[in-house]
């Protein structure tokens, strides 16, 4: 058996119209377009070019882009300071601060000074604690990504058994926590499903794995799961991208695709969704700041459940 493939670039391309054709209502509206400022800290090649992967996607959708670039020295009280400018200015609807930062920067401390309705990654403390009570004002992008990316392909998470491995605050915690949860009109992205939450340090990975209806992989450990990991016709989402010997590479080994029922590609499959639902999270902003809609109004059923 060789898996289907679940194509997050075709799949991120359909959202991406659906977000342009909203933005259009807007200025057809008089409405500013929605307003990104991304915030990069310091030369990191590969955080660089996320940067820039969003900033172009913004600008194929008709949406405004700013790209601060700041030296990897900035004090922190400095960082803190250009973030409540930001937070001020009302041609900005979403901030995104970059991932990593400098060693010397307390991350924590400056995802909490990103204003929480501009919060569009969803990793304010604010945006959290809604999340994990069922009411949302942000899904944190990657786990919406792959929500996404399988509703659209016709795998519907509803009742199935899904083990996620992984257990980051970006990825794991918050994939769980809508994995779980019901689906209802403040919640849209509840997946209903039974939940099991492993990694690296867990007793006998590979019969936990086996278990898994549906296996999302984010571990940050490239080819972790292997093909004996994998119950026959599983669906198999990888998260995980690695260089290796100059090769992109994902946390699932390719072996995985004559066992799996769907499998997601490195590159090419969760990379692009967690952009375009970027894109929602801004568009979301400017509809909330500017008192013209809700989270739950802006799409149709169809998007906001991906069925």
């Amino acid at each position: 058996m060789t898996a289907r493939l679940l194509d997050g670039r075709q799949t991120a391309a359909a959202i991406r119209a659906e977000v342009a054709a909203q933005v259009e209502r807007r200025r057809q509206q008089g409405l500013p377009p929605p307003g990104l400022a991304a915030v990069l800290v310091g030369d990191n090649p590969a955080s660089q070019v996320y940067v820039r992967n969003k900033h172009k996607a913004c600008q194929q959708v008709g949406m405004a882009s700013w790209v601060h670039q700041l030296p990897a020295d900035i004090s922190q009280e400095r960082l803190l300071d250009f973030l409540q400018e930001l937070n001020a200015d009302p041609r900005v609807h979403g901030i995104l601060v970059q991932l990593p930062l400098p060693r010397h920067i307390d991350e924590f401390a400056v995802q909490q000074a990103v204003l929480p309705s501009k919060d569009v990654d969803g990793f304010h403390p604010e945006n959290a604690g809604l999340l994990a009570l069922g009411r949302p004002r942000f899904y944190p992008c990657t786990p919406h990504g792959v929500l996404q990316l399988l509703w659209r392909a016709g795998y519907d998470t509803l009742g199935k058994e899904v083990v996620i491995v992984g257990r980051s605050n970006i990825v794991g915690k918050p994939l769980a926590l809508m994995l779980l949860q019901k689906r209802t009109a403040q919640n849209p992205a509840g997946g209903e499903a039974t939940v099991t939450v492993v990694h690296t340090r867990s007793r006998d990975l590979p019969a936990l794995c086996r278990r898994a209806e549906i296996l999302v992989v984010a571990a940050g450990v490239p080819g972790i799961i292997t093909a004996e990991m994998v119950a026959p016709g599983a669906i198999v989402v990888d998260v995980g991208i690695h260089s290796v010997e100059g090769r992109l590479v994902g946390d699932v080994h390719p072996q995985v695709a004559q066992i799996a029922a769907a499998l997601s590609p490195v590159p090419g499959g969760v990379g692009p969704m967690t952009i375009a639902m970027l894109l929602v999270n801004t568009l979301q902003a400017a509809e909330h700041i500017d008192s013209r809609g809700s989270a739950s109004e802006l799409f149709p059923r169809s998007f906001r459940l991906g069925l």
